[in-house]
């Protein structure tokens, strides 16, 4: 019985560290850089006839050169509305159209703004790293709850805690790795 309720214990902390990590990169998509990504406007809500939707739910959203985004909306009449969506956002960016598509061309970010971005998103990192460990601090300090109430053997709860500290581990390295290649992705020139 406490064999498999620590099996799940370390199980459920896997996967709440993996929804961290998840999160980490989805934050970090919203980060413009010199290159181009959809992830730039997926966030973008468009008053579509009334309706507060996504862009990427009314248009294809391409990336046909490394500089460029391209939105063709299913509808063209949404086109204004569309623009009028991206230039509210904080992307930067204004929109061009010639009536059936709207590109997003990516200007290229200067040395100082590169380094604003870098610092930006190490601070963002240390966030999720700080949730990571929280959630091993939680998840430390179910377990020793545990050993008092259900009489857990001292040896299998300072094995299980070793477990959450290499899980912890594990996903911090993650965050750095992501981290180390969202910076290369800013500097490059």
């Amino acid at each position: 019985m406490c064999d498999n309720m620590l099996d799940d214990i370390l199980t459920d902390t896997d996967e709440r560290m993996d929804k961290t990590i998840s999160a980490f990169s989805a934050e970090l998509t919203k980060i413009r850089t010199g290159r181009a990504s959809s992830g730039l406007v997926d966030n973008i809500i468009v008053d579509y006839y009334g309706a507060e939707t996504p862009i990427n739910q009314l248009a294809t959203v391409s990336i046909p050169e490394s500089k460029t985004i391209m939105i063709q909306p299913w509808d063209v009449s949404a086109i204004p509305e569309v623009e009028k969506a991206i230039m509210k956002s904080e992307i930067g960016i204004n929109p061009s159209n010639d009536g059936k598509v709207i590109r997003l061309n990516i200007p290229a970010l200067t040395e100082e703004r590169r380094k604003e971005l870098v610092k930006y998103v190490s601070k963002v990192a240390e966030e999720f790293r700080v949730s990571i460990r929280q959630i091993r601090h939680d998840v430390n300090h179910f377990v020793k709850d545990l050993e008092k109430e259900e009489g857990l053997p001292e040896d299998r709860v300072k094995k299980n805690l070793e477990n959450v500290q290499k899980i912890t581990d594990n996903h911090i390295k993650k965050i750095s790795e992501i981290l180390e290649g969202k910076e290369k992705e800013i500097l490059e020139v």
